[in-house]
């Protein structure tokens, strides 16, 4: 059995949102859990985008959490939970004026295959980039024709 304090475990430098991951503190080896402060107007992630082999589920244990979908908003409050399946594209924030607390959950740990909506100009076969870990932020490339991409061009 393992057992953390989440104010025992450090930050990740990530502009936006405070963000410690539990999951390596806690030895998991199936599933991903971040524990998010968010501020007003602070967000998860850097925008919309999905896991293609990764579910995610999002618990709010303070505030209201506003999910955006290509279909529609939603929000979710204190004690209530989100599911987003793979391939599920969402962007969760901070609307709110009081700040949230949630736990990210994501199965399996490892999400090796990040898509954001944009299509491929080089191409056009594509409708959305794999976003790729870069030194700053990400890279983008094309799964359709593996064209590297600058998604502000």
């Amino acid at each position: 059995m393992q057992k953390v304090t989440t104010e025992a475990v450090e930050t990740a430098d990530r502009p936006g949102a405070t963000v410690r991951g539990l999951a390596a503190e806690l030895g998991t080896t199936d599933v991903a859990i971040n524990h998010y402060r968010l501020d007003p107007g602070e967000a998860f992630a850097g925008g919309m985008h999905t896991h293609m082999d990764q579910e995610e589920v999002f618990y709010v244990i303070e505030g209201r959490a506003t999910f955006e979908t290509p279909e529609r908003e939603t929000v979710v409050g204190a004690g209530e939970a989100v599911r987003f399946a793979p391939g599920d594209y969402q962007q969760g924030r901070n609307e709110g004026d009081e700040p949230v607390e949630a736990l990210a959950l994501g199965a399996p740990k490892e999400s090796t295959d990040v898509r954001v909506p944009q299509p491929c100009p080089a191409c056009g076969d594509s409708e959305n980039l794999r976003a790729i870990p870069a030194e700053e932020g990400f890279a983008f490339e094309c799964p359709e024709c593996g064209a590297d991409v600058d998604p502000g061009a």
